[in-house]
């Protein structure tokens, strides 16, 4: 019998996890480590298993036994079959389980399972449209460091190439360059090292730095850029722009200064987050009895 509903967003920088009771109403929620699959399954899962022990933690009930519950999960990474299919293989003992992409989950989350489109900027980056027919696509989410355009992974390295530059001597140095310099270990032998272990996440973290310096010229032609490429995303999965238009992530926000006014003018704010599109998606899969 399944008496609870968990809801997983995981990416690449952190887990978020929504509980209901089966039949109910949400009672918690907590966040995690990085379960995106890149990281590696059994990580995924162990930042899962975290993460929703620390939400029946904080509303104070006994975690009760995997086979009491379903899991519906948007993790990236899914788009790698491989992965995704050693993920379900390694299934703890939840009863019932759903696995779809993060940007799938964010879509059903946003609008709430109706017709519309999303496109979510974090770590990564994807965009998803469920048509009024009830067809769905993508577009992009071909992953880090070939695609994944506008995220904070490819802002990252966007602004170490710009580095690589300005220690060679062919950009000039600034307050912004040298943020980034310090950030990855303050010079040329100790960015070697960090480029050397630098995962997705890592690059991402430099994010925040082009942010704050949007008003150093290198950094401003980032944002400028990412806002270009989330105007593109957008129109590859609207080209008649009728359907409503959210932006979502963390730098979601963020980048909304930097896209057109005709796209900003349909965009809507989301429903709700990946987290709840997933604990949606597992409600609608078990009143199905599909285990």
């Amino acid at each position: 019998m399944i008496d609870y509903l968990i809801g997983v967003d995981g990416g690449g920088t952190g887990t978020r996890v929504r509980i209901a009771r089966a039949g109910g109403g949400e009672i918690a929620q907590a966040q995690g480590g990085p379960s995106g699959l890149a990281h590696g399954i059994d990580k995924a899962w162990k930042a899962i298993g975290d993460a929703v022990a620390a939400a029946f933690a904080s509303a104070g009930i006994a975690h009760p036994p995997l086979s009491a519950m379903a899991i519906g999960l948007g993790l990236a990474g899914v788009h790698n079959k491989e992965w995704a299919a050693q993920f379900v293989a390694a299934n703890p003992g939840y009863s019932a389980l759903r696995l779809e992409t993060d940007g799938f989950t964010t879509l059903i989350g946003a609008h709430q399972g109706k017709p519309g489109a999303i496109v979510a900027i974090g770590t990564g980056s994807v965009g998803q449209v469920l048509l009024p027919n009830g067809e769905q696509r993508e577009v992009g989410g071909w992953g880090f460091p070939a695609g994944d355009e506008a995220s904070g992974g490819w802002m990252g390295l966007r602004a170490i190439n710009h580095i690589e530059q300005v220690l060679d001597g062919r950009k000039p140095h600034s307050a912004f360059a040298q943020h980034v310099i310090d950030a990855c270990g303050g010079n040329r032998d100790a960015i070697q090292v960090w480029l050397g272990k630098a995962s997705q996440t890592a690059f991402a973290s430099l994010a925040p730095i082009v942010v704050a310096n949007a008003g150093d010229p290198a950094a401003r032609q980032i944002l400028a850029d990412a806002g270009a490429e989330v105007a593109a995303i957008a129109r590859a999965l609207d080209p008649s722009a009728e359907l409503p238009l959210a932006l979502c992530g963390g730098l979601g926000q963020v980048l909304r200064a930097w896209l057109p006014e005709e796209l900003l003018a349909r965009t809507v704010t989301a429903h709700g987050d990946a987290a709840s599109g997933a604990l949606r998606m597992i409600e609608q899969h078990s009143e199905k009895g599909v285990q």
